[in-house]
């Protein structure tokens, strides 16, 4: 069988190319069996290259066979039309070569069957999706890896369970291979994503905002720009507020995601941040529209614009890649004691150090250090020389803070990708509650404070909240 497999070289070549192309993905696999360190690239040329050959050569293989067949013909004088095929079991020759090809076609079946199998593993890992187009990713993996989310595959928010949001997402990501082949994709890259599979069938599959109740405390330390880095705190009680009139009432944050809710609205700009439409419909089917007063568009045009439904994602837009801002990410460094707060100014200095334009990461990485060390050197000599190690692991940390959110081949500097948790280093919750959206009867959105948390303390170095006072629900 295998003279004849040989016997012109297009099969030749396409049995070539399946044993070639099988051998390579079987060295594959046991180098990984036997813990040989690996890269994404070695994963997508052993899951979705090499079987591509492995197909393309078992085509290769008949394609051989009619072709030689022909030219057979043609030698001879024979008609090269359709070919006859004549199948003779009495023949002991004829059913060995029956057997062999079955028991051939069904290896190799079998084993395309399981690197296919692989591949789609493969392409569901965090791995695949963060480190093969690695300079496009890079921004987005790496704040992946210090968020609230890195134990969650990116699969799992991305694309979720079913056949159908699964064909969807691959299709999208072919347009995204596209892009990133012919060098057309946007830097920075777009946020929100357009295509994204709605937050109740992902997100809501781990947190339940129907079962949200309750108060939560939250405790934020900030310092100060003097000498002794000193640290104050603003004690929150923040309302998470309930999403099931049964479990704890309709109050609070997540009022927005009650159950029986739903809020629609219009935005001018990509980035959801400029809303000048909002109409809620409540629990008992009453609908009430807002207008911001700045808006350039009558009610009447707003009505006719695209809606949004919203959801989880319009307040935790940056859930799983949470870009920081200069101030909160030292403030960060020092609560945890990465940045020792014994080094006088390093809060001030620190986070003017990271504000400065640098040309790359890695001219930042040694100018970054530089700076530190010189403000130290000018201002406090005697504490550069003898501190000279503590001064050096403080702007290992600066080097870091900065790495993990300045990528300046994507075009992300601090304040790119907003995040509307809130409303200190963006609009937030002011987009909406700003005193500004009004309905045709009058009705305003509220920005009361109070609506989503109770101030407890605040700039205060030792606060002391009367527990006795806290509401019970």
């Amino acid at each position: 069988m295998l003279k004849r497999l040989t016997s012109n070289w297009i099969s030749f070549v396409g049995l070539l190319v399946v044993c070639v192309s099988a051998v390579f993905i079987l060295f594959i696999l046991i180098a990984a069996w036997l813990g040989f360190e690996s890269n994404p690239y070695i994963g997508v040329i052993a899951f979705l290259v090499l079987p591509a050959f492995i197909v393309f050569g078992i085509i290769l293989i008949p394609l051989g066979k009619t072709w030689e067949r022909r030219r057979l013909a043609r030698a001879a004088g024979l008609p090269t039309g359709l070919i006859r095929f004549e199948i003779n079991l009495d023949n002991a020759r004829t059913r060995k070569r029956i057997i062999a090809t079955v028991v051939v076609t069904a290896v190799a079946f079998a084993f395309l069957g399981a690197t296919t199998y692989k591949s789609m593993q493969f392409m569901d890992t965090t791995t695949f999706c963060g480190e093969v187009c690695h300079s496009v990713m890079e921004p987005e993996l790496t704040a992946y890896r210090h968020g609230p989310h890195a134990r969650v595959a990116c699969v799992e928010c991305h694309i979720g369970e079913g056949a159908d949001w699964y064909v969807k997402s691959k299709l999208s990501g072919l347009g995204q291979v596209i892009a990133v082949t012919l060098d057309t994709y946007e830097r920075p890259i777009l946020t929100p994503v357009r295509n994204l599979r709605p937050a109740r069938e992902t997100c809501e599959q781990c947190h339940w905002p129907e079962k949200f109740h309750s108060f939560k405390l939250v405790v934020k330390t900030h310092y100060q720009d003097d000498s002794a880095n000193t640290a104050l705190k603003n004690i929150l009680l923040m309302k998470t507020g309930g999403g099931s009139p049964t479990l704890g009432g309709t109050a609070g944050i997540h009022w927005h995601m009650n159950i029986k809710n739903r809020v629609e609205y219009v935005a001018l700009d990509y980035a959801r941040d400029t809303i000048p439409y909002i109409k809620m419909t409540d629990l008992n089917g009453r609908q009430t529209e807002y207008v911001s007063k700045d808006s350039p568009h009558t009610i009447e045009e707003l009505r006719t614009m695209p809606r949004r439904v919203m959801d989880c994602m319009d307040c935790h837009n940056r859930p799983a890649h949470t870009f920081e801002v200069p101030e909160v990410a030292v403030d960060g460094a020092l609560v945890t004691g990465d940045l020792p707060s014994e080094l006088p100014f390093l809060k001030r200095e620190g986070t003017r150090i990271l504000k400065e334009p640098y040309g790359s990461r890695e001219d930042a990485a040694r100018d970054i250090r530089v700076a530190l060390r010189s403000f130290y050197r000018a201002q406090y000599p005697e504490l550069a020389s003898s501190q000279a190690d503590m001064i050096e692991r403080a702007a290992d940390v600066l080097v870091g803070i900065f790495q993990r959110n300045i990528f300046p081949d994507m075009a992300i500097t601090w304040g790119t990708y907003r995040n509307f948790i809130g409303h200190t280093y963006s609009n937030g919750c002011f987009r909406c509650h700003d005193e500004n959206h009004e309905s045709p009867e009058g009705l305003s959105i509220s920005q009361d404070c109070g609506a989503c948390h109770q101030l407890l303390a605040m700039d205060e170095a030792n606060p002391t909240p009367v527990l006795e006072d806290l509401p019970r629900r």
